[in-house]
């Protein structure tokens, strides 16, 4: 069967997923492999290499994250507090039931491979130059490079912040959103490069 077949390339991720969830970010790709019911070998051969199977599963698994934050920070009609408030919960929500197969791709993979790192961080850019155009198309930040850096350094607070908080799971999850979302809806209210107000939050 060829390595681009699509259904198998969809059970080795499935078969990678579950040994990652139940062995942990440590997991072997021994493990991975003997799951799938093949060799190390033909596993990378699918993927081209160990550089390829990670970067189909931080595809696999980031983009799906992505996808269900975007609709939540687009959200028409929202005002940008009740957007900020619903998307974290929903980021903190997903990266936490995941534990195993969050801390593989951002600590594991990323620490491993200098290829999935790169491609991880322009995937987490792109919610960042999303998110300032957001900001800056509905004029909640006027001027469009500050949109930009805002959108940047919200996307990198949450994540940053997610990261610790799953160290420390004895800090209520309210508490975190609150906090994020407070210095979110503070930086809003700030004055934009061009001297003027921003919108505010309610």
């Amino acid at each position: 069967m060829s390595g681009r077949d699509p259904d198998r390339r969809r059970a080795l991720l499935d078969a990678a997923d579950r040994v990652i969830l139940s062995g942990g970010p440590e997991v072997s790709m021994a493990a991975i492999a003997a799951e799938a019911g093949i060799t190390k070998p033909i596993l990378y051969r699918h993927f081209g290499d160990k550089s390829g199977l990670y970067q189909a599963l931080a595809d696999r698994h980031v983009r799906t994250v992505i996808a269900q934050l975007r609709p939540k920070i687009a959200k028409a009609g929202a005002d940008l507090r009740a957007r900020a408030r619903e998307a974290i919960g929903v980021y903190l929500d997903l990266v936490s039931a995941n534990l195993n197969l969050y801390r593989f791709l951002v600590h594991r993979a990323g620490a491993e491979d200098a290829r999935i790192r790169s491609h991880m961080t322009s995937l987490v850019r792109g919610l960042g130059e999303e998110l300032g155009g957001v900001l800056a198309a509905e004029h909640a930040v006027p001027d469009p490079v500050r949109a930009q850096v805002l959108g940047h350094a919200f996307v990198g607070m949450v994540q940053s912040t997610g990261d610790w908080w799953l160290d420390h799971p004895e800090v209520d999850r309210a508490q975190v959103v609150e906090g994020l979302v407070d210095v979110i809806a503070a930086a809003l209210s700030q004055r934009d490069g061009s001297g003027r107000r921003a919108a505010a939050t309610s």
